[in-house]
């Protein structure tokens, strides 16, 4: 039974026959979902930016703004420290925190397409609001809507990506998600870098152009056909086959649907997906992709340099244009990752990326710890060569991020769940990516201050937890069919014992019921 724990296994091993060649049907329909991810990156890009532009500041944050005026360039790690000014950024991710759970919902009840519309109208709104803003409540409300915005697309996006695509190019499809993320942050300090020069209103068109991604994802939900699975999930089977038919390219496809068919009628036989999300059966998938992957993304520290990097780098005693260029050099990093690790992702494996990655991420962190050390605080104003090799070095740490945890963070927890809790499992993957994004742009620059230097090296040293969690507990999905994925922890080395244990108990409770009922019959 597809996607099934211990049920007729036998039937899940069909995917040899599967039939497929990428059509152009199927490449419009994937490029056009994934512009969902342009929100989340246009967001993440032009929030940091906003907050370093002294018209906003004088506008919402007098005292962040006389503070700065007042160290000058000097290099002080407390200069940006107010938490009213982090809640500007944090709150959309309480926001989309909160949504995912109704954006659960709608994916599992009314669709994929449903929820990429649902979201990007409510990133319109925000965008909006932000650049109508004339207080700061009108500023959070505008980030609150933008970010059920986010809750919505996040939850539906990269589900519908794995949905459609071939187990082989699996990896590098989903992956189109993190793409029009980065892109959407290169092109969000791209327009800070030109906004921050027309005073007063600059920071107005940086937020108000916003509407632009939100247009493009709704354009998508529009024309975008709805994923085979969530189809025969909705009990349309015609059309379910015919979309699959269309996007493989072939009629061939009834091993395929077959499969689809098993995986819904076990879905359907399931009430409440959150509480089977917490059986034994898929106790690996809760932990590795709904909890442990999502928050470790959000815990390398990365998310925290795209959110602040202006910030960070006018700390460092940059000026407010060197700033914004060096954070667009920092994007630029992260387009250029996600390119090398849609291109070779399905060919060396998940794994691979995510040990190597966090090798080098380790690395850069102690040598930024080490830099700012020697070389920063106390008024002093950092030399023009060490400010260079400083913002060199964030650039090959988001380089390391960009093909690892950034794109595989989504990538890994949206194939590893069976149909029946994938909707409530991918809602878990937001909610909790959102809580950990939330927590650390609140609290970043309040640790800078008080950590300093410091912080870098605690990143480090989860950096460091999190490759042991990756070495020790993921398999290597590459290539493998979503609704065939459960038999990898059948045979992990660890996780065998925790998912054979429910199946060994549910085996003997059969055999004890069928014990009884001989012995009623023979009496």
């Amino acid at each position: 039974m597809a996607g099934g724990g211990f049920s007729d296994a036998g039937n899940l091993k069909r995917a040899h026959l599967y039939e497929y060649r990428i059509t152009g049907y199927f490449v419009f329909a994937c490029f056009v979902a994934a512009m969902g991810g342009s929100l989340f990156g246009y967001d993440l890009g032009v929030s940091g930016g906003v907050t370093s532009m002294d018209d906003f500041l004088k506008e919402f944050f007098p005292r962040v703004y006389h503070r700065k005026q007042a160290h000058g360039h000097e290099t002080d790690y407390c200069k940006f420290d107010d938490q009213t000014l982090t809640l500007f950024t944090s709150s959309l991710y309480f926001a989309a925190l909160v949504s995912t759970f109704a954006a659960s919902n709608v994916t599992k009840n009314y669709g994929r397409r449903l929820s990429i519309i649902v979201g990007s109208i409510s990133f319109f709104i925000g965008a909006v609001v932000n650049a109508a803003a004339v207080n700061i409540a009108m500023l959070i409300i505008g980030r609150c809507l933008l970010g059920v915005g986010i809750g919505f697309g996040n939850q539906a996006v990269p589900l519908y990506l794995s949905e459609m695509s071939p187990a082989k190019v699996r990896g590098a499809v989903n992956q189109l998600f993190q793409l029009t993320t980065c892109l959407g942050i290169l092109v969000a300090n791209l327009v800070n870098y030109a906004t921050e020069q027309l005073h007063p209103w600059g920071w107005r068109l940086s937020l108000g152009l916003a509407v632009v991604p939100a247009i493009l994802m709704f354009i998508g939900g529009i024309l975008c056909p709805e994923t085979p699975n969530s189809l025969v999930e909705m009990g349309r089977l015609e059309e379910a086959r015919k979309v699959l038919e269309k996007i493989r390219g072939t009629k061939n496809v009834d091993a395929e649907f077959d499969d689809l068919i098993d995986a819904s009628k076990e879905a359907q036989a399931i009430k409440n997906p959150f509480q089977n999300l917490l059986k034994r059966k898929n106790r690996p998938q809760l932990v590795i992709g709904a909890l442990g992957i999502p928050a470790f993304q959000q815990l390398t520290g990365n998310n925290s340099i795209l959110f602040y990097a202006p910030v960070l780098f006018q700390t460092l005693g940059m000026g407010s244009g060197a700033s914004l260029f060096s954070s667009l050099i920092s994007s630029i990093a992260l387009v250029v990752a996600t390119l090398i690790s849609m291109a070779l992702v399905d060919k060396f494996g998940r794994r691979f990326f995510f040990l190597e990655a966090s090798a080098e991420m380790i690395a850069y962190m102690v040598i930024t710890a080490i830099i700012l050390a020697l070389d920063f605080g106390d008024g002093k104003q950092m030399s023009k060569g060490v400010s260079i090799f400083l913002v060199l070095i964030i650039f090959l740490f988001v380089l390391a991020y960009g093909r690892s945890w950034g794109p595989l963070g989504w990538l890994v927890p949206s194939e590893l769940f069976p149909l029946e809790i994938r909707s409530a499992a991918q809602s878990v993957v937001v909610c909790v990516n959102m809580m950990f994004t939330a927590i650390v742009a609140q609290f970043f620059l309040a640790s800078l201050c008080h950590l300093k230097f410091g912080i870098f090296l605690l990143f480090g040293c989860l950096i460091i937890c999190m490759a042991c969690f990756v070495f020790l507990l993921l398999p290597e999905t590459k290539q493998v069919p979503i609704e065939e994925i459960y038999l990898l922890f059948e045979n992990h080395w660890f996780w065998k014992n925790v998912v054979r244990e429910e199946g060994n108990q549910k085996d003997g409770h059969e055999q004890e019921k069928a014990e009884e009922t001989s012995t009623s019959s023979q009496v």
